[in-house]
């Protein structure tokens, strides 16, 4: 067998200098970058005043779903004995946690929008504690989320099965924490939190978007929710769905800002996968079933059954295959 050389390259080219003269432009280039941060529009942010962080942000939401499913997500068992104990340790850091982030959220929104910040830790407490007594309504709804995913997807086994495993659920409960402190005023976390869910299931829900109860997403991927989609009760979306918005002429977005520009979903309407649905005047009646693949810009009335025409399938002889079976 034939022994490969010890040496791949000579040796002037490991041991010379030229590698070195590399690191002479590093000073240049970190000059350059500093001349840039000190335009008005480098996306820096210098300063005294610190701003939220996202590694605290996945930290409390984690918290949350302990504190909204107690015993799924415990770093130990739980029982009646020391749940007491537990819940009063996980809410207190949640509140002080939670408390920092608001309050760095505000001070920061009040620097960029050049507004004097008065009582912003009075208030951030104020605010942490509203959200934490929004909680008990969470998980009632949360409750009807999930018995709605076990009663519309028959591979569904358990609860046990849809909290711990099912992306839509996850999904649906980041955006109502979420929904509730964009409620509650809070800036910039609500955001945050909408996109760290989108990052790990790949559905997107803004959290403006108005959803109502017994809401279920099978499987998940792709879906969009836009802001001010309006959605009712006991409705199903499967994969790739999209509720979005018409397209917007050249910089009229701060135009439509504040209007509705998403569809409105009544209660009992089912969507299946790939559908489109755009524009804010854009209403699907209750229980009415939009079919897969449907490009929809106007409304349905209500008991309506949207589908498209079956294609036409072409078959024709498989060559290689056949090829195959000769040879």
């Amino acid at each position: 067998m034939t022994q490969m050389p010890n040496q791949i390259f000579p040796p002037d080219e490991c041991t010379g200098n030229k590698a070195d003269s590399a690191f002479e432009s590093i000073p240049m280039l970190v000059k350059a970058l500093i001349h840039s941060y000190q335009k008005d529009d480098s996306f820096s942010h210098l300063g005294p005043a610190p701003i939220p962080s996202q590694e605290v942000l996945v930290t409390m939401l984690h918290q949350v779903r302990r504190i909204l499913f107690p015993g799924y997500f415990a770093h130990y068992t739980l029982n009646r004995a020391n749940l007491e104990y537990y819940m009063g340790q996980e809410t207190t850091e949640l509140f002080e946690q939670l408390s920092q982030q608001i309050l760095l959220a505000s001070r920061h929104d009040c620097l960029r929008y050049g507004r004097p910040c008065f009582h912003c830790v009075e208030t951030s407490r104020h605010t942490a504690l509203k959200f934490l007594q929004g909680l008990p309504e969470i998980r009632r709804i949360l409750g009807a989320d999930i018995r709605a995913a076990l009663s519309g997807d028959p591979a569904a086994k358990s609860y046990d099965e849809i909290i711990f495993s099912y992306p839509g659920l996850f999904a649906i409960t980041i955006y109502r924490v979420a929904h509730l402190l964009l409620q509650l005023g809070v800036p910039l976390l609500p955001r945050m939190m909408s996109e760290y869910a989108h990052r790990f299931t790949g559905i997107d829900i803004h959290p403006g978007a108005k959803i109502g109860e017994s809401f279920f997403i099978d499987h998940g991927t792709g879906v969009v929710i836009g802001e001010t989609a309006e959605i009712g009760n006991q409705v199903r979306l499967y994969q790739g769905v999209t509720l979005g918005a018409l397209s917007l002429p050249r910089n009229a977005a701060e135009k439509y800002r504040h209007r509705k520009r998403h569809p409105t979903i009544e209660d009992e309407v089912i969507i299946y996968a790939n559908t489109t649905i755009l524009g804010g005047e854009t209403v699907i009646g209750s229980r009415s079933i939009i079919g897969g693949n449907i490009w929809l810009t106007e409304s349905v009335p209500p008991d309506t059954k949207v589908i498209l025409k079956k294609p036409e399938l072409i078959f024709s002889e498989n060559h290689i295959r056949n090829w195959m079976t000769v040879a």
